[in-house]
């Protein structure tokens, strides 16, 4: 951690670069080690802390002006945790979210060559015209399998890629 405490056309007192030190310490715990620098001036009446930290790349920076010095380099401090804390916790949400989409793609490599969904319903014995019937009653289906009462063979009935007409698929032996 390394900060400078720097006086515009004003001298830097040891209680004041101790102060500034110690305010800009409490930020060491969003960040392991960084830049710091605090530069003080006065602009009429008024006392203005500008208050720099650089860290992993990001500059994050609170300018105040108050008639008391300490009372503007806390409030530097302040704002300086609000964007720490709000980067941070961007960050955070961003990997959160990369996590999950990197686990939903494992998740959702799909398996070949492998039996992955199993229906189970009961098979009626009809003529293949009332299988026709059924099938049209069942909006979302495009097959129909039951025992053709014509020959007692298992037959399969579904709707052809015109939607209008229907193919019927009959075992041979």
């Amino acid at each position: 951690m390394n900060i400078k405490v720097v006086g515009k056309d004003l001298v830097v007192t040891d209680a004041i670069r101790d102060y500034a030190e110690k305010k800009m310490e409490k930020l060491s715990k969003y960040m392991d080690d960084f830049d710091g620098t605090v530069t003080i001036k006065v602009e009429g009446n008024e006392q203005v802390a500008e208050s720099r930290v650089a860290y992993q790349g990001i500059t994050y920076k609170a300018v105040t002006a108050h008639k008391d010095l300490y009372a503007s380099i806390d409030k530097n401090i302040d704002i300086l945790e609000g964007q720490i804390r709000k980067v941070k916790t961007k960050k955070e949400k961003m990997d959160k979210d990369a996590s999950i989409r990197i686990s939903q793609e494992e998740d959702s490599a799909e398996p070949e060559n492998e039996i992955i969904k199993e229906l189970y319903y009961e098979i009626k014995p009809m003529t293949p015209e009332d299988a026709k019937l059924k099938l049209q009653e069942k909006k979302g289906n495009t097959f129909l399998t039951f025992v053709n009462l014509e020959n007692g063979k298992v037959n399969v009935i579904y709707k052809l890629k015109d939607n209008k007409n229907y193919g019927l698929i009959e075992p041979e032996a």
